[in-house]
């Protein structure tokens, strides 16, 4: 089959060209992912094989292998040995994957890390207070409790802590919003881990949660974000200073 159907192979390859170049196999991925979630390729089209991408893109060939590998990875293309590299998703669909692999191979500030996850997990204790039922405000209070009840043992307390968070984030039901969250979360989980690192530190982030917890249950979305903007503060300062 065609490799791009509807459009020629060159085409497709001078637009590959006339795009900003960087570090071989992340750019190159960047590069595809422009392309894919474009919204110009059906899913299940064939790429060009690596010969052809790499001399569209100036990379070698293996940055193109690596590329295509860590995108088979994320679900955005179907590797099939012997056939070829395969588009999976629309445009819509492949976006969560997208902003996940932008976030992993952007240059990562821990400071604009930090802000961003404020943001995000703000958003989401608004959307929970609009959304959460009653059964989930169970399981918030449930994880705050398990805070309470293991402020002297802080591995427990950050398992509890985080289940909260968790919890939270589905509560909100927006996938693309607890996927960021999740992301950032994660490459800031070397800070994390050392962010509660006595009892005082550790009541106080319970008294912060159920905070949260209560405008949650009260079906209050401004009240939730005021609550998770103070935690968040105080979580931020004690990250940094960790």
């Amino acid at each position: 089959m065609p490799a791009f159907p509807g459009e020629p192979v060159d085409d497709i390859t001078a637009a590959l060209s006339s795009m900003p170049s960087g570090t071989p196999a992340s750019e190159v991925a960047r590069r595809l992912l422009d392309l894919f979630t474009g919204g110009s390729i059906a899913p299940g089209t064939r790429l060009p094989p690596e010969r052809q991408l790499s001399a569209a893109l100036g990379v070698g060939r293996s940055a193109v292998r690596e590329a295509l590998a860590a995108l088979e990875i994320l679900g955005i293309v179907d590797v099939r040995p012997g056939s070829g590299t395969y588009l999976r998703g629309t445009a819509s669909e492949l976006l969560p994957q997208t902003l996940r692999w932008g976030l992993l191979i952007g240059e990562r500030n821990t400071a604009q890390l930090l802000e961003l996850r404020e943001g995000l997990e703000i958003f989401v204790a608004r959307l929970a207070a609009t959304r959460a039922d009653a059964a989930t405000v169970d399981r918030l209070e449930s994880s705050v409790s398990r805070m309470r009840e293991s402020v002297g043992d802080l591995a427990a307390f950050a398992k509890a802590d985080l289940e909260f968070h968790r919890v939270l984030a589905e509560a909100a039901g927006n996938e693309t919003l607890t996927d960021h969250v999740h992301v950032v979360r994660s490459l800031l989980q070397v800070y994390a881990d050392r962010a509660v690192h006595d009892q005082e530190h550790a009541e106080r982030a319970v008294t912060e949660h159920e905070a949260v917890s209560a405008a949650v249950r009260a079906g209050d979305p401004d009240a939730a974000a005021s609550a998770m903007a103070v935690h968040m503060a105080t979580a931020t300062a004690r990250l940094l200073e960790a």
